[in-house]
């Protein structure tokens, strides 16, 4: 990423001094709530060319059938344009193997907010969970139909990934209420309507852990529509949330535990300009409690986890839906919790894909659903909190959350014709869709399989 660096040395002097005016107080100029404090620096503003949003995973275990870790089954499917079998382990009941109550799961979620201390600004996540709990990840909807979800716009170039309207979304699960994952998942597998198969999450809160960021592992970035938030060293911030599964006591191998923070984002590398990591998730085998080394007999418990941040409107989302305008709130999460259901061990392998929707992932062979539809998502539910206007006067928020769509198995596995998922919403060659909007998805390659690199 690049710094905007034509401002004459007067200009910058004077935006400088602003900007440690500006951010002092209760809001730290952001315009909600959550983050305080005077930074004692001066925030970079980066530029929108330069903002891109993308997710990591860590570590990875393997499990047998008597392994202690979340409630999960083991499938495999050929795929048709390799000729190779490929076997996944997914969160929660087979769908094809399953009757009457055996199909529904619940996992329960053990949620952690971080308070993240960094050059003099407080980003606390305990601010952003009533809105979470709220939120389609854990609260009921119907998702027979959306308001609006992300058009092409001018992709490649600007604006792209825009709103759009809405219409049918998962017609076979109208009049029913759901979480967003179980949504996803039913629809996955056309396990919709009067199917009892469901996986659902089961959040508990616990006491907020406080992460004080050394000189060095971060500073603080301003988005081009005034939004400050933390941005920090990707190996440094990883390790402190492998080191929170080893000591927090409460962790339980059978259990999700999620970190939850306020706009903290992470760079990759030295350059914090190399930006923006927006979550990841990740397993390990126990030590004592919580993930920690990959060495033993094969069999120790596994502890899968991940770590999402709010991110407040007006970081990526440009104003009155513009570009990204669906990179906002829920976003990360509903991007990790999916990732985490479809691939909870990060050992899923398939035939490597590319997608020009995400082309900062490039080659990759690994089972991620959220990865090759970053940015593109839908509205769902009523957002009260942080919906007002962007510090530098532009509205970005709109009232609605923003999941993410998510690519499901048979477009990974090159299935043609699906008949694995949720038929299209217009009947269509390949019947099933590959994400869970379906034609809503503006994106002409996710009404087939994956391609090659």
């Amino acid at each position: 990423m690049h710094l905007s660096r034509k401002l004459v040395a007067l200009l910058a002097s004077l935006a400088a001094l602003i900007a440690v005016i500006g951010v002092s107080g209760a809001s730290a100029g952001n315009g909600g709530t959550g983050v305080t404090g005077t930074p004692t620096v001066t925030p970079q503003v980066i530029s929108d060319a330069a903002l891109h949003a993308s997710t990591k995973t860590i570590g990875g275990a393997k499990v047998l059938p008597s392994t202690k870790t979340v409630a999960h089954w083991h499938g495999s499917s050929l795929d048709p344009n390799n000729g190779v079998t490929y076997g996944y382990n997914m969160v929660g009941a087979d769908p094809n193997n399953c009757s009457g109550s055996a199909c529904s799961t619940t996992v329960t979620v053990d949620v952690t907010p971080l308070i993240v201390n960094i050059d003099g600004l407080t980003f606390d996540g305990t601010s952003v969970w009533p809105a979470t709990l709220a939120s389609p990840q854990f609260a009921l909807n119907d998702y027979g139909s959306t308001p609006a979800a992300t058009a092409a716009g001018s992709f490649p170039n600007a604006p792209a990934l825009t709103e759009g309207p809405g219409g049918t979304l998962s017609q076979g699960d109208a009049g029913n209420s759901l979480q967003l994952e179980d949504a996803t998942m039913r629809a996955q597998f056309n396990q919709t309507g009067s199917s009892p198969y469901h996986v659902n999450l089961n959040p508990v809160l616990h006491p907020a852990v406080t992460i004080n960021v050394p000189q060095g592992r971060g500073t603080l970035l301003e988005s081009g529509r005034g939004v400050i938030f933390a941005d920090i060293n990707i190996s440094w911030w990883g390790s402190e949330i492998q080191n929170l599964d080893q000591t927090l006591k409460y962790n339980d191998p059978t259990h999700l535990p999620l970190y939850l923070t306020n706009n903290i984002l992470l760079y990759i590398g030295n350059d914090v300009t190399n930006c923006c990591v927006i979550g990841f998730h990740g397993s390990g085998e126990v030590v004592g409690h919580g993930a920690g080394s990959g060495n033993g007999s094969g069999n120790q418990a596994v502890q899968t986890f991940a770590w999402a941040s709010w991110i407040q409107p007006g970081i990526y989302s440009r104003p009155n839906g513009g570009t990204d305008w669906a990179v906002q709130d829920i976003h990360a999460l509903s991007h990790e919790i999916s990732e985490w259901a479809d691939d909870p061990f990060v050992t899923n392998k398939v035939e490597p894909w590319l997608t020009p929707t995400a082309p900062q992932y490039g080659c990759t062979g690994v089972l991620e659903t959220g990865d090759p539809v970053v940015g593109i998502g839908f509205a769902m539910g009523s957002n009260s909190f942080e919906q007002g206007p962007n510090p530098n006067g532009t509205q970005s928020a709109d009232g609605y959350y923003h999941p993410e769509d998510e690519v499901f198995l048979p477009w990974f596995m090159r299935t043609a014709p699906n008949d694995v998922s949720e038929p299209t919403q217009s009947a269509s060659t390949n019947v099933g869709r590959y994400t869970f909007m379906g034609d809503l998805n503006p994106f002409s390659g996710f009404r087939g399989p994956a391609t090659g690199c």
